[in-house]
């Protein structure tokens, strides 16, 4: 393939990106209600799955003790994942390369590619899934709503979500493969937790919530 046609594609790959981010974020401006709803999804989803974990670890048996702490891992990995991407190729956010998109929310004008928000809540999600449909499935739909809200507020193309979406599975799929390794070390900390706070786990890694 020549130089030329390699362009043209990288410009057409770019221009798809940019009409699909104008038909999402177009939306926003219109609504109060719904621009309110997209903010708070895009500032707090992230606050949410903390909130979430804290639940699983607090309330759960030890099995979901180690969900949880397999979500938290997921998500840092996936996250430094997104760290040495954006280090190899940079994207400008949309606000920086198009003066005319007018952001809901004020953001740094730093990486865009691919959208650590979005990664970080798809990363937990599907960690979560893999393990436990019954809590993944709904924190599948809320990472769905907070790569969209990503979109709608202007601070990310659709294709940074798309990537998010990529590298959480990825890492998911890595970190699921490595259980066999991972799990002496988890059940190691779960037994330490237990310990300083006096609670029993005899029979607890057979179910989880």
């Amino acid at each position: 393939m020549s130089i030329s046609r390699l362009i043209n594609k990288k410009v057409g790959v770019k221009g798809m990106n940019y009409q699909l981010f104008q038909s999402i974020h177009n939306l926003s401006g219109h609504s109060t209600i719904l621009d309110d709803v997209m903010i708070f999804f895009t500032n707090y989803a992230l606050v949410l799955y903390a909130l979430c974990l804290l639940g699983i670890w607090f309330l759960g048996s030890n099995k979901s003790k180690r969900n949880a702490l397999y979500a938290l891992g997921t998500g840092i990995v996936a996250l430094v994942v997104n760290i040495i991407i954006s280090k190899i190729y940079y994207e400008p956010r949309p606000f920086v390369t198009h003066h005319d998109v007018h952001t809901l929310i004020k953001h740094a004008a730093d990486a865009s590619f691919p959208s650590d928000h979005a990664t970080g809540s798809f990363a937990i999600a599907f960690a979560i899934l893999v393990r436990n449909r019954k809590i993944g499935v709904p924190m599948i739909i809320l990472a769905v709503i907070t790569g969209f809200s990503r979109v709608w507020v202007g601070v990310h193309y659709p294709f940074d979500v798309v990537a998010s979406i990529i590298v959480a599975a990825i890492v998911t799929f890595i970190i699921l493969k490595l259980e066999r390794f991972l799990n002496p070390i988890l059940d190691a900390i779960i037994k330490f937790y237990n310990s300083l706070f006096g609670r029993k786990s005899k029979g607890n890694y057979k179910k989880s919530i």
